[in-house]
């Protein structure tokens, strides 16, 4: 336990201001091993850590009442059974620009979200697996590697009394995860596609390191729009076709000692190389990004 605790404490530098370096090419597991196991629940979890996981990812959403849990999409259907279950509680959702029918979490208590499956949708050995809380991915987690929560959809929540980026300050507080007796073996970054989110976790001073993700290279082709970003983000997760295209995009970031974290390397996709730990090799040693989120944790190359 000694020695996992001294290698996650170097992992990541971080400073009272949330700053952040990584001292070594970093695995961080996308949504766990969620290319084996159901996508944040805590077997994809517990699977990325034996898998070798540096830092572990969890996406989060807000129930009715207020309590974070772990789940990619800002609605139930797609990965648990609530249209069974619950099949009159469907409403009409604009999410990311698409207005369609859906289970809204935000419009479930934690008790009603606790009787779904979230496992049989990936493969029927994983029934009977739930979606957990922000609080359960962590006591899991914990002291075995990283965590890495994202912001998920923040847009959602306008109107609505859900103050999120206030959730996630109190949760890393709750459980000893920033401030100066953050627990040092298990190391926190925060990410958000949301710009007005990164600003607001920058105005209240969340004071651990947030990486701004970028689905499109928009306003960030230049040096100058990267170098924008400093002292708001201390670092980007960029969609990796942007760094493919872009390499200079690394160089930029880097001068301002800003981090680079490309998503999502898959082995179903090895993006015209010859398989997924060639691509994510090419990144890292090649290109020069700092860490990649991945699908498959078992294929990150170690050198």
């Amino acid at each position: 336990m000694l020695r996992s605790a001294v290698i996650l404490l170097a992992l990541v530098i971080m400073t009272m201001t949330g700053e952040a370096q990584y001292s070594k090419k970093t695995l961080v597991a996308h949504r766990g091993a969620s290319a084996y196991a159901p996508e944040h629940t805590l077997a994809a979890y517990r699977l990325a850590i034996a898998q070798g996981a540096d830092f572990v990812e969890q996406d989060l959403a807000v129930t009715k009442d207020g309590v974070l849990i772990c789940l990619h999409d800002a609605s139930l259907e797609r990965t648990t059974n609530v249209e069974a279950l619950f099949p009159g509680r469907v409403s009409t959702q604009t999410i990311e620009g698409r207005t369609r029918k859906a289970w809204l979490a935000n419009d479930f208590t934690l008790a009603e979200i606790k009787t779904l499956d979230a496992g049989s949708w990936f493969d029927k050995k994983f029934a009977g697996e739930k979606v957990p809380t922000f609080d359960e991915a962590v006591a899991a987690i914990r002291g075995k590697a990283g965590i890495f929560p994202e912001l998920k959809t923040p847009e959602i929540y306008a109107g609505r009394d859900v103050q999120f980026e206030e959730l996630v300050a109190a949760a890393l507080d709750r459980n000893g995860l920033r401030g100066p007796k953050a627990d040092p073996a298990t190391p926190v970054i925060l990410q958000t596609f949301g710009q007005p989110s990164a600003r607001k976790l920058a105005g209240i001073r969340i004071g651990v390191p947030v990486v701004l993700l970028l689905g499109s290279a928009a306003g960030f082709e230049t040096a100058d729009g990267v170098k924008s970003w400093k002292g708001i983000v201390q670092g980007f997760g960029p969609a990796k076709q942007i760094v493919l295209k872009n390499p200079d995009f690394v160089t930029w970031a880097h001068a301002e000692g800003l981090t680079v974290t490309p998503y999502t390397f898959r082995a179903s996709d090895p993006g015209g190389f010859t398989d997924v730990t060639a691509e994510m090799s090419h990144y890292l040693h090649t290109l020069g990004v700092d860490a990649v989120f991945t699908d498959n944790p078992d294929k990150f190359p170690r050198k």
